[in-house]
């Protein structure tokens, strides 16, 4: 799926797409909700079906599956209106045997602002469900104002890009922005959450120097360690062969009488420093609590 606003960018991003060879050996449909200034190079078109749908309501399972039968696609494309709700569409009114797999919202830089003021919901509403985020049309003073509304708090799991008018795109996190409120005493992770704040303590430990976390983990004992302990979580990206440990390395004093494979929670304060294992510098954790817990109904994490 493909979501947003009017003019945010829809069609020229699902060219783009379809130019670099998505559809490429596919039997792909095109399911257009929305008619902008902008259509769809016919050059990119070959071997996909484009059918347009006016109203949401004719969206329903029974008309989805009809279009599966007539177009026999692979995969489908959807570029959604901007100004239907999604969360309906979604849940209810694709066909069970649709698997969503990815929800990309553009989003124009330079009206933003307006459209998060008078239609609010309807865009944060986007923001939250989407897996990547492409603000378009970014100025440098743009780029600011959007690291400023620290739009990771918003959703934790998207990758966030701001694209300049000349197609040049940056990562939006920059080393400013956290997918978590860093001026709390202690940020507590949910959680779900384990695998965002993993990732963001491993590739910039230095935001979070100093600062106290909290989250729940599995331990890991092993003499390598040293000193040390390590604590996290098992993740899953895309599927159960890829299932791996994310830990990190921890310093508590009764460290010996948690276990490999005990769950425990832990506060402890993020420090920045050399780890023979990681070979240069990078987090550890100074535990204040180490206590058991329960372990979370949901074991895995997934991305």
């Amino acid at each position: 799926m493909i979501v947003g606003f009017l003019d945010s960018g829809k069609t020229q991003f699902i060219n783009g797409i379809l130019e670099e060879g998505f559809a490429r050996g596919e039997r792909t449909l095109l399911l257009s909700c929305e008619e902008g200034e902008e259509d769809y190079e016919k050059a990119a078109l070959d071997g996909v079906q484009v059918v347009r749908a006016e109203e949401l309501e004719d969206l329903t399972p029974l008309y989805l599956h009809s279009l599966e039968k007539q177009h026999r696609p692979t995969q489908v494309l959807i570029e959604y209106n901007g100004m239907w709700p999604m969360e309906a569409f979604c849940t209810q009114q694709l066909p069970k045997n649709w698997v969503l797999y990815q929800i990309m919202c553009t989003v124009d830089a330079a009206t933003f602002d307006l459209y998060a003021k008078n239609m609010g919901q309807l865009m944060m509403e986007k923001l939250r469900v989407a897996d990547m985020i492409v603000f378009n049309r970014c100025t440098d003073e743009l780029k600011a104002a959007l690291r400023k509304r620290n739009l990771r708090m918003v959703n934790r799991r998207a990758e966030i890009y701001l694209e300049e008018p000349s197609g040049a795109s940056e990562d939006y996190r920059d080393g400013t922005v956290s997918a978590f409120d860093l001026t709390q005493a202690v940020i507590d992770i949910a959680d779900e959450d384990f695998g965002v704040f993993y990732v963001e303590v491993m590739d910039d430990a230095a935001m979070f120097q100093g600062k106290t976390v909290r989250f729940k983990g599995v331990v890991c004992q092993d003499k390598r360690f040293g000193a040390y302990f390590t604590v996290g979580r098992h993740a899953m990206v895309c599927c159960a062969e890829d299932i791996t440990f994310l830990a990190l390395p921890c310093l508590a004093e009764d460290k010996d009488r948690f276990a490999t494979r005990d769950w425990v929670e832990v506060t402890a304060k993020v420090q920045k420093q050399y780890w023979e294992l990681y070979g240069e510098e990078g987090p550890i954790l100074i535990a204040s609590s180490v206590t058991p817990c329960e372990k979370p109904a949901e074991e895995v994490v997934q991305f």
